[in-house]
């Protein structure tokens, strides 16, 4: 059942069962919901497991209130650090995919002691600089500055991504991969070697920059950005059960 949080004047919607801890927190992916594939075979397993899980949607996304195009990455970090605050007891397992994942990074920099450990699926830390703004050409650019947004085509949606100069502006002050980034609880990177949203160059990156005593990347031949399939949603229960 979704039930509505209050912050910063929005409602966040959010699903929660209880359980045994450490809990699991799903943290989606851009312009993704609670109500994903693999959102919800994982609460599955945690109601399975007689674990707790948590697992809701961004402002602008899915049933949360506000507008995504008003959205930045530090809005959602703390729309996610409200809600494992406020509604996950003790120290979670956060399982992040793809955007998700970089915000699970940023959790992980904001409040390492509430996190037992971390999964992500298609981590994109530090997209919007090293893949959109990276990727622009100078048109793009100069129209992004000048009229503060630009549309770009989507390979999982008929509607195209609005990027916005907002976006890429607060992306600069959230970048994970500049400086260093412990992570001193048991990870578990996973990605799909035929993703075409987030390369496995990215996934070894992030491998190498982050430090920790208990760090392993799963490289799935063939698997794509989805990682949904049967035996890729089997490979995420057995990573968080090994947390």
């Amino acid at each position: 059942m979704t039930r509505f949080f209050p912050h910063e004047g929005r409602r966040l919607a959010y699903s929660r069962i209880e359980g045994e801890g450490p809990g699991v927190v799903f943290l989606g992916g851009f312009r993704s919901d609670k109500e994903g594939t693999k959102a919800l075979d994982l609460e599955q397993w945690t109601r399975e497991a007689g674990r707790a899980c948590l697992r809701f949607d961004y402002s602008g996304h899915g049933e949360s209130s506000g507008d995504f195009l008003d959205g930045t990455i530090g809005d959602w970090a703390e729309d996610a650090a409200a809600i494992v605050n406020a509604l996950a007891k003790g120290p979670q397992v956060l399982v992040g995919s793809s955007m998700g994942g970089w915000i699970a990074l940023l959790l992980a920099r904001r409040m390492p002691e509430r996190i037992a450990g971390l999964v992500t699926i298609a981590a994109a830390p530090d997209f919007t600089e090293d893949g959109y703004w990276a990727g622009f050409d100078e048109h793009q650019k100069s129209t992004l500055e000048a009229e503060g947004q630009i549309a770009l085509p989507s390979d999982y949606s008929d509607e195209p991504y609005i990027i916005t100069k907002r976006l890429i502006e607060d992306g600069r002050r959230n970048l994970v991969l500049r400086d260093p980034l412990p992570l001193p609880f048991p990870v578990r990177f996973l990605q799909g070697t035929e993703d075409e949203a987030v390369s496995t160059s990215t996934a070894l990156r992030l491998l190498e920059h982050a430090d920790g005593p208990d760090m392993r990347l799963t490289l799935v031949k063939g698997a794509d950005h989805r990682f949904s399939d049967p035996s890729c949603l089997a490979l995420i229960r057995r990573a968080v059960e090994e947390m």
